[in-house]
C-alpha cells in the first residue's frame, strides 16, 4: 500500500492546474473552482502563458516558474501539449499528475503512440499519472474535488472507482439526493499508467472506506487484478459493474477509454473467483455499495420484513428468498409478544404487514425491535414508514378542513419519531428502507443521513439485503492460498514437440488424452490398431462393450461422419468396425479401442483463450447438446481446489451430482482436481491455445475423459 501511487496523487499537500482561466464555462476552470470552492486547504498554483491571476491566485507563466514542485499538477489543455507540460512537471519534481485531456490512446495508433510518450516521461521521471481522458478524483477526508461539480457533502464511506468519468462527476447531485457520500472517488480514463487494480488496491487499505464500487470497461492484467481483489473481498465489499461483455459494449469501450473487453461469461468467472460481487446498473453500484458501506455486516440469512402494505411486503419477502436469504416464520412466543401492538386482522408471522396502520413508530422501531430482541432474524426490511412526504401529498385533500392552517402546522402537530426510528442501528444488524417518498420526506432523509439506507422499491430493498449476503458467503469461503504452476511433465513436452515438428494444429485425440493423463488427468485406456487382426485382438485386450474412433490430427469431429462406434460386443463387431472405419475415412487413418466407459451424466470440461484476458477454464454440462443447453461456466487460469470446487457448485444442473435417480452421488473432489489439474495447463504450455475434453462420462461415482481435444496457438 505505500507504494501504490495514489498514496500521493489523493493526498497533495499542492496542487498546480495547466489550463485553468478566468472563463467559468471553460472546462479547466470548472475544475479549478472545485478545488478552490469545495474546502481544500493545500496550496494552489495556476499556471496560465498570459494571464497574471486566475481565479483571484498569482498566476506563474511556465511550470519553471512555480517556487516549488508542486504534489500534483492538474493538466486540461490540448492533447499535442500534454507530453510537454508533463515532462517539465517530471524535471520539477512533481511525483503525481491527473491528466483531464482526451484524444490518446482511445483514438487509435497515432493517440496510442502518444499515450506511449505520457508513460516514457513517467519513467525516466518518475511521475505517476491519472488518465488521460479522465474527470479527476474526490478525497472527501481532506475536502478535495477535482472533478467539473460541485462536492460539499459529509465525509462518506464508499470507495468508487471508475473508467467513465461520467460516473464521478455528473452523478454527484444524484447521488447527494439519496443521501449516498463517496470516501475517495477516482476516474482513472485510459488507465495509461494508473489503472483501477491500483485503484482497488487504494481503496482496500484505505480505512476510511467500508466498501467498494468499480465501474469496469475492461482489465489489461486479468491476473493482478484477481490478486489484489482476493486479499481484499474477505474482509471488505467489492461490487462491480461489467459492460464489456456485448460486441456494443466491446466497441463502445473501446472506442471511449481504450479498453480491451472480453466475452461477459469470463468476466462473471472472473468476479466469482475474486469474491466481487456483481451488479447490473449503475444504480445498483452505487446504492447496494452504500448499503454494504454503511450497514453491519450480515451474519445470518434470516430476514424479518416490516409493512404496512401487503404487496410490498410480498415483494419483498419474494426477493429475499430468490436471493439466498430465509423469511423465517416467528415464533408462537414472539407473534403473542407483538399481537397487542397490531391491529386485530394484520399477519405477524413474517412478513408483519400493518396494513396501512398509521402508527408508524410501532412500524418503524417498536416491533421491529421486539423481533431483533428476539435472536430470530440477522437483518431488517422495512416498507411504508413516512411522515412529511405522506402529510404534503395529501394536504391538497384536506386543506379546506383546516382553516386556513399551512401544512407546517399540521407537521408541527404530528408525533416525530426521528430519534427512535434510528436507533434501531444500536443492535448492530443491517436495516433497509423502502419508500416510494424520497428525501422530501423528513423520515427518509433522517434515515439517509444516519447512514440507513432508502430505497425506491421493495425489490431494490431486498436486492441490497442479498448483496450482503452476498458478502457474507464470501467472508467465509475456504482462505485463498496461490496455486502454484509446476514444470511440465516430459511426456507431455514430448507430444507437443513431435507434432508441432509435423506441422500439426492440434494433436490428435490419442495424443491429446496421452498428454492431458501426463498432467494427472483421468482418461480412457486405449490400445492403437492399425489392422483387423489388430482390432480383433485389441477387442478382448480392453475388454466389452467396446469403442472403436478414428484417431488423426486432421479428424477433429467424428459423430455423424462413420468414424465412431460404440458398445461392441464381440471380435466380429470389432473387425467390422475398423474396416467401416477405414472405409468412411478413406485413408489408413489411426484407430483407438477402448472398453466403453458406461455412465449416464456427461460433463464438460476445457480451457479458452480470450484476446486480452487469458486463459480460463471451462466446465459444464457436456455431450452432444453442450452448446444447445449452455449449462457452463468460466473461471480464470489458475484453480485452487477452493475455487474448482464452487465452479462445480456454479452449474445450473448441480443436482445431477448428487444421488440422482439410483446412480451415485459424483466424487466432487475428483472432479475438483481435475479441473485444477487442468487449469495448470495453459499456464504451463503457453504454446497451447485451446482445451476440448468433452465429454467427460461420470462412472460410478468418478469423472473420465472420453474425448479430447488440445489445440496450438498459431
Amino acid at each position: 500500500m505505500p507504494d501504490n501511487p495514489l498514496v500521493r496523487l489523493l493526498n497533495p499537500s499542492s496542487i498546480a492546474t495547466v489550463g485553468a482561466g478566468n472563463n467559468p464555462l471553460k472546462m479547466g476552470t470548472m475544475h479549478a473552482l472545485s478545488i478552490l470552492k469545495d474546502g481544500y486547504e493545500g496550496t494552489f498554483y495556476p499556471v496560465h502563458p498570459r494571464e497574471e491571476t486566475i481565479l483571484g491566485r498569482r498566476a506563474y507563466h511556465s511550470v519553471a516558474d512555480l517556487p516549488e514542485a508542486p504534489d500534483l499538477a492538474f493538466l486540461v489543455v490540448p492533447a499535442p501539449e500534454v507530453a510537454r507540460l508533463l515532462e517539465e512537471f517530471g524535471k520539477k519534481g512533481t511525483p503525481s499528475a491527473i491528466i483531464i485531456t482526451a484524444g490518446f490512446g482511445e483514438l487509435g495508433e497515432e493517440g496510442r503512440r502518444m499515450q506511449k510518450r505520457l508513460n516514457d516521461i513517467s519513467a525516466e521521471y518518475g511521475i505517476r499519472f491519472l488518465g488521460p481522458n479522465c474527470m479527476g478524483i474526490i478525497n472527501s477526508e481532506i475536502s478535495l474535488n477535482t472533478t467539473v461539480m460541485p462536492y460539499t457533502g459529509a465525509p462518506g464511506s464508499l470507495g468508487f472507482a471508475s473508467q467513465s468519468g461520467t460516473y464521478v462527476t455528473q452523478s454527484i447531485p444524484y447521488l447527494g439526493k439519496k443521501g449516498i457520500r463517496f470516501s475517495k472517488a477516482i476516474s482513472v480514463g485510459n488507465s495509461a499508467n494508473i489503472d483501477i487494480t491500483d485503484a482497488l488496491e487504494y481503496l482496500g487499505g484505505d480505512g476510511q472506506t467500508k466498501a467498494i464500487s468499480l465501474y469496469i470497461e475492461g482489465l489489461r492484467d486479468v491476473p493482478r487484478f484477481i490478486d489484489t481483489a482476493r486479499k481484499i473481498t474477505p474482509h471488505k465489499p467489492v461490487l462491480a459493474q461489467y459492460v464489456g461483455g456485448s460486441g456494443a459494449g466491446a466497441r463502445s469501450s473501446l472506442s471511449h477509454t481504450g479498453s480491451m473487453a472480453a466475452p461477459d461469461h469470463l468476466y462473471e468467472g472472473l468476479f466469482r473467483q475474486a469474491g466481487i460481487i456483481r451488479v447490473n446498473s449503475i444504480e445498483e453500484l452505487y446504492h447496494y455499495g452504500n448499503m454494504l458501506a454503511v450497514q453491519p455486516p450480515l451474519r445470518g440469512k434470516r430476514i424479518g420484513v416490516f409493512t404496512n402494505s401487503g404487496g410490498p411486503g410480498s415483494a419483498m419477502a419474494n426477493a429475499l428468498e430468490r436471493g439466498g436469504l430465509e423469511v423465517p416464520e416467528f415464533s408462537k412466543e414472539l407473534q403473542e409478544a407483538m399481537r397487542p401492538l397490531m391491529p386485530p386482522h394484520a399477519p405477524s408471522g413474517n412478513p408483519v404487514d400493518m396494513t396501512f396502520s398509521m402508527d408508524v413508530e410501532v412500524l418503524s422501531s417498536r416491533l421491529p425491535e421486539m423481533v431483533i430482541e428476539s435472536g430470530e432474524v440477522d437483518g431488517v426490511v422495512i416498507h411504508g414508514v413516512m411522515r412529511s412526504g405522506y402529510v404534503k401529498s395529501y394536504y391538497e385533500h384536506i386543506q379546506d378542513f383546516l382553516n386556513g392552517a399551512p401544512v407546517e402546522a399540521l407537521l408541527a402537530g404530528m408525533p416525530d419519531t426521528t430519534e427512535k426510528n434510528i436507533s434501531i442501528m444500536r443492535y448492530g444488524k443491517p436495516v433497509a428502507i423502502s419508500s416510494f417518498f424520497d428525501r422530501d420526506d423528513d423520515y427518509m432523509a433522517a434515515y439517509e443521513d444516519n447512514g440507513i439506507p432508502v430505497f425506491d422499491s421493495p425489490e431494490k430493498t431486498a436486492g441490497a439485503m442479498v448483496a450482503m449476503h452476498r458478502h457474507r458467503e464470501i467472508r467465509e469461503r475456504k482462505p485463498y492460498a496461490p496455486v502454484p504452476v509446476p514444470v511440465p511433465p516430459a511426456e507431455a513436452l514430448r507430444l507437443v514437440a513431435e507434432a508441432r515438428e509435423r506441422g500439426q494444429g492440434n494433436l490428435d485425440e490419442h495424443g491429446s488424452k496421452l498428454f492431458l493423463k501426463s498432467w494427472g488427468l483421468p482418461v480412457t485406456d486405449e490400445i492403437i490398431v492399425s489392422s483387423e487382426e489388430e482390432a480383433a485382438a485389441a477387442a478382448d485386450r480392453a475388454g466389452y462393450p467396446l469403442v472403436l474412433k478414428a484417431s488423426a490430427a486432421d479428424i477433429l469431429h467424428k459423430t455423424g461422419k462413420g468414424l465412431i462406434y460404440l458398445n461392441l460386443k464381440s471380435r466380429d463387431e470389432a473387425v467390422a468396425s475398423f474396416r467401416k472405419i477405414r472405409e468412411a475415412a478413406g485413408a489408413p487413418v489411426p484407430v483407438i479401442a477402448y472398453r466403453m466407459v458406461e455412465g449416464d451424466r456427461e460433463l464438460v470440461a476445457g480451457v479458452v483463450r480470450a484476446p486480452g484476458f487469458g486463459p480460463s477454464v471451462m466446465f459444464g454440462l457436456g455431450g452432444i447438446f453442450t452448446e444447445a443447453l449452455g449449462d457452463m461456466v468460466f473461471r480464470p487460469a489458475p484453480l485452487s481446489l477452493a475455487d474448482a470446487e464452487e465452479m462445480i457448485h456454479d452449474i445450473r444442473s448441480v443436482k445431477l451430482l448428487g444421488p440422482f435417480r439410483g446412480m451415485a452421488e459424483v466424487n466432487r473432489g475428483s472432479l475438483a482436481l481435475l479441473l485444477h489439474r487442468l487449469s495448470l495447463i495453459p499456464l504451463a504450455h503457453p504454446e497451447i491455445a485451446e482445451i476440448d475434453v468433452n465429454p467427460v462420462i461420470i462412472e460410478g461415482p468418478e469423472p473420465v475423459a472420453v474425448d479430447a481435444l488440445v489445440v496450438f496457438a498459431d
